[in-house]
């Protein structure tokens, strides 16, 4: 399983010893950990904008977990979300993954499956931030790069998409070249997978 360590990782809740003891446990996983004691500290530091995943505890004082979580889902954060809670139920559990989040986990939770669970989290953020990427770049294409580019997409080499759209191939070999800058993309492969990303 790949691990997403890069990415940071932060701990949202109001009980102190919680917050050390899942900082202390996380970062043997090597994770980059960072907590905070309530939500609105939480969301007035960091930019939601960036992939993560975070973990919420479901009953804060000033700010509940789900409602910091509707806050991201409003904002369309890539940010993944756990939630953690002492009080647990199925309906609180149902309702959490309903809402969005990936996993839910009662206090007190056991390392392993909440590290894999944010490995999971990290993922589906990154592939959140590429989906996003992959939209702006698409609607930025001008007609006869939409055209190229499903071409190209066909596994077509760039005579036969010369051929097909009576274009020269150089012309073809100049929007491919744009193509893979604006998906910042390396490679043909990578332009495919992240435009396959957009029908995720």
């Amino acid at each position: 399983m790949t691990n997403y360590t890069q990415l940071p990782v932060y701990v949202v809740d109001d009980d102190a010893s919680v917050r050390d003891s899942l900082s202390f446990l996380l970062e043997e996983y090597n994770f980059t950990v960072s907590t905070f004691e309530d939500g609105h500290k939480f969301l007035d530091s960091i930019d939601i904008q960036q992939p993560g995943c975070v973990i919420l505890d479901s009953r804060m004082p000033k700010l509940r977990g789900q409602q910091v979580h509707q806050i991201l889902t409003e904002n369309h954060s890539p940010l993944a979300v756990i939630f953690l809670t002492g009080h647990g139920d199925v309906p609180m559990a149902v309702d959490a993954l309903q809402s969005g989040a990936i996993d839910f986990f009662q206090k007190p939770v056991k390392a392993k499956p909440l590290a894999q669970a944010i490995n999971k989290g990290q993922q589906l953020s990154l592939e959140k931030i590429n989906a996003s990427i992959a939209k702006t770049a698409y609607h930025s294409l001008t007609l006869r790069e939409k055209e190229i580019l499903h071409c190209i997409i066909e596994g077509k080499r760039n005579i036969q998409i010369a051929d097909e759209l009576c274009i020269a191939v150089r012309t073809v070999e100049v929007h491919r070249a744009s193509l893979l800058k604006k998906f910042s993309a390396k490679t043909v492969a990578e332009l495919a997978y992240r435009y396959g990303s957009l029908a995720g």
